[in-house]
C-alpha cells in the first residue's frame, strides 16, 4: 500500500508517502525522509508518536551453520589388490554382496551414481568378501575403499 498527500504543517506544505500502515505502526516518508511512526492511546484519540530512524536497522548477521563432519573414509593405496575402490566420486546406490560372501572376477559388488548415471561396480578377483566400508546413500570419493577381501 502506497498513498501519496500534501499537508500542510503551520503553514508549511508536505509531500507525505505513506508506506505502510498496519495496527499501530506506520512507514512514510515526508518531504523525501523516511519516518517509522507507533500510534499510542492517549484516552481519547490516538496520537502519533514519530520517530526519526531515517533507515531500517541493519540485518542481525546470522551465524554459519556449523559444518557436518563427513565421516571417515579410507583411501586405497594404490595397486592394492586387497580392496576394491571407488573408481570415480559419487553416491552408493547398493550394495549387492554381504560380509563373507564368496565373489568371482566380474561379479557386481554395488552400484555407484556419478553424474547421474548408475555405475555396476565389479569385483576384479575372487575372494571372500569380509568387510563393507560404506553404506547406501553414502557419497565416496574417488579411490574410496568400498570393499576389503579377507
Amino acid at each position: 500500500m502506497s498513498k501519496q498527500l500534501r499537508v500542510k504543517v503551520n503553514g508549511n506544505p508536505y509531500e507525505v508517502d505513506i508506506k505502510d500502515f498496519s495496527g499501530t505502526t506506520a512507514e512514510l516518508s515526508i518531504n523525501g525522509t523516511d519516518y517509522s511512526i507507533e500510534i499510542e492511546e492517549t484516552g481519547g484519540a490516538a496520537m502519533p508518536v514519530v520517530s526519526k530512524p531515517v533507515s531500517a536497522p541493519a540485518p542481525t548477521p546470522r551465524p554459519a551453520p556449523a559444518a557436518t563432519p563427513a565421516p571417515a573414509v579410507a583411501i586405497a593405496a594404490a595397486g592394492s589388490t586387497d580392496v576394491i575402490s571407488a573408481p570415480m566420486p559419487g553416491v552408493i546406490l547398493d550394495i549387492a554382496v554381504k560380509v563373507g560372501s564368496k565373489v568371482a572376477v566380474g561379479d557386481v559388488v554395488c552400484a555407484l551414481e556419478a553424474m547421474k548415471m548408475k555405475n555396476l561396480i565389479r569385483s576384479p578377483r575372487e575372494g571372500t568378501v569380509a568387510s563393507i566400508e560404506v553404506s547406501e546413500g553414502q557419497r565416496v570419493p574417488f579411490g574410496a575403499v568400498i570393499i576389503r577381501f579377507a
